[in-house]
């Protein structure tokens, strides 16, 4: 399977997942510049400088809510949806595995105990901030498999 998954509903990008074997050379950000959460992978060599550097001031509109998971430890079912709610297609994470969630639903089942990390635009505006819908049943599971 591919090292870097884009799970889409046509032309719509529901998530970036880089598993934890993806490498590449240098600075590769996987993230169109028009996104509110931007990811990149890097790989520098040892003794490699990266400048100092502040970042400015600049205003931006956030109207959704993009989320990165760090899978620290153990295996996670990540069960996709489009923005309709309609199930997709579930992918396993496992240690080391990073993941942006840029649209449409998600939902998860530990298969194996967890540690994460999450990170995501704030503030935090409590229940304002998601609407929670049933989800699908672990008989109703799509593995998709990569091309």
């Amino acid at each position: 399977m591919s090292e870097l998954r884009m799970i889409k509903k046509k032309d719509r990008l529901i998530a970036i997942i880089i598993k934890n074997n993806y490498k590449c050379e240098g600075v590769d950000f996987i993230t169109p510049n028009e996104y509110s959460q931007q990811l990149a992978y890097m790989h520098h060599p040892a003794g490699k400088t990266i400048d100092a550097h502040v970042h400015n001031l600049v205003h931006r509109n956030v109207v959704l809510t993009q989320e990165v998971l760090f899978i620290k430890k153990g295996k996670l079912r990540v069960d996709f949806y489009d923005d309709y709610q309609d199930y997709l297609e579930s992918q396993i994470l496992e240690a080391g595995d990073v993941i942006l969630l840029t649209s449409g639903g998600h939902g998860f089942k530990v298969l194996e105990e967890v540690e994460m990390i999450e990170v995501k635009q704030g503030p935090y505006s409590g229940e304002l901030d998601k609407t929670r819908f049933a989800g699908v049943s672990d008989e109703e599971i799509i593995w998709k498999e990569e091309a």
